[in-house]
């Protein structure tokens, strides 16, 4: 890295969250673009603190991609790149054959060697604990005190198969502030015919549910309350059925069923005239729209109106505003970098929020706009089929004072 990093500024935060599933499908072409257009992130921005909420990580077969996982893990830890993270902090979730706890999340935390001073909560103890060294957790999490992870009951949603859906959470303090990072990975839409029934969908709903599961344990009464940032794949999903009214508004929709239980199997959209020409066909797994471009002019931002599932939660989560393209489902062929598969709409699933308090440690008035920066990595290349989100900001001196260390969870050892 050119130049020396000091804390003068402030202290120097990135933010980053990836579903890498894709990359232990084919490790060989994807990984390697993807850690170079991280570290290139990682070195334009030059955090002092730097988190990478991982969701998915060994793919669909973790069993298969265990090592292809522990080399990932190696070379972030041992990169030229990142020789300057004098400490780290990793935590994956393998235990793949607990199907009652695996979320397959994985959490990395790096920090560099000119933040002198940083803490990370004990959630057993109660207390600061100074960090030191690199650590890699990759056992039982459940009983790990540095960090705190639950998969989502079954019992709580009875309607979703077992997935691997559920979120980590770790507390970190810095001279002037303490703050919560949470991984979080909540469940996708199973059929585009049912996203489509109503408005908000059935997979809104139970998105929304687990959301605001994790919002009431993060913020209950066991531990103080510290300013929080929420960041992984949310699986939020435009409106489905707003979205296909404003995009085949002069279309006929015509139904086919399947001949043996007359179940719908496939909804086609034809222009009214123009030789009836198809606009989208949609099936269980099949999005496929006559115009990929709506989602790339301008960023996708005119479809922004259908991503709604945030609203409910508008007094307690907060975003910056978006301005790069719907992060989800991009095409995995190594070639394409702008292409979307013709799977699922294509949506915002991946995003940073922050409650009022840390969207305050953003926006401290010391900030300048310029050094706040929302966005994606890898923009024109191949990172599989979520491009990774990344929040870049600095917390200034005394920025979060009255979060710091006055609060009794901010006991140092």
């Amino acid at each position: 890295m050119a130049g020396k990093l000091t804390t003068a500024q402030g202290t120097g935060i990135l933010l980053v969250t990836a579903n890498v599933g894709s990359l232990f499908e084919d490790p060989e072409n994807l990984q390697k673009t993807w850690l170079r257009e991280f570290y290139q992130t990682v070195q334009s921005h030059k955090p002092h603190f730097l988190a990478v909420h991982c969701q998915e990580v060994g793919g669909k077969n973790y069993e298969a991609s265990m090592s292809h996982v522990d080399s990932f893990v190696k070379e972030l830890l041992s990169s030229d790149a990142m020789k300057e993270y004098s400490r780290a902090r990793v935590y994956l979730d393998e235990n793949y054959k607990s199907q009652e706890h695996f979320t397959a999340l994985g959490s990395f935390y790096f920090i560099h060697e000119s933040l002198k001073n940083i803490h990370q909560f004990d959630f057993k103890a109660k207390k600061f604990r100074k960090v030191v060294g690199k650590e890699t957790c990759s056992e039982t999490l459940e009983s790990t005190p540095s960090l705190e992870k639950e998969k989502f009951p079954q019992d709580y949603f009875p309607e979703c198969k077992w997935s691997r859906k559920g979120f980590i959470r770790t507390r970190w303090a810095l001279p002037d502030c303490a703050f919560d990072l949470v991984n979080i990975h909540l469940f996708h839409d199973a059929s585009n015919l049912v996203a489509l029934e109503k408005s908000p969908s059935v997979y809104s709903g139970t998105r929304q549910k687990a959301l605001g599961y994790v919002l009431d344990r993060i913020t209950d009464q066991r531990y103080e309350r510290v300013p929080y940032f929420v960041f992984g794949d949310f699986n939020f999903r435009l409106d489905s059925k707003q979205v296909i009214e404003s995009l085949c508004s002069t279309a006929t929709m015509q139904t086919v069923r399947t001949a043996d239980t007359n179940e719908v199997d496939k909804l086609i959209f034809r222009e009214s005239d123009n030789d009836r020409k198809v606009v989208l066909q949609l099936e269980k797994k099949l999005f496929n729209y006559v115009n990929q471009d709506v989602f790339r002019e301008n960023n996708g931002t005119s479809l922004l109106e259908f991503d709604k599932e945030l609203l409910v939660f508008k007094d307690r989560l907060h975003e910056l505003e978006i301005s790069f393209p719907p992060s989800y489902p991009y095409s995995e062929d190594s070639n394409q970098g702008k292409e979307y598969m013709n799977t699922r709409c294509p949506a915002w699933c991946d995003r940073i929020l922050m409650s009022s308090s840390a969207r305050d440690l953003v926006l401290k008035p010391e900030n300048e706009e310029k050094s706040i920066v929302y966005d994606n990595i890898g923009p024109n290349v191949c990172m599989g089929d979520h491009k990774p989100v990344f929040l870049s900001f600095r917390i200034t001196a005394g920025a979060g004072k009255p979060n710091a260390n006055k609060h009794k969870c901010c006991v140092v050892q």
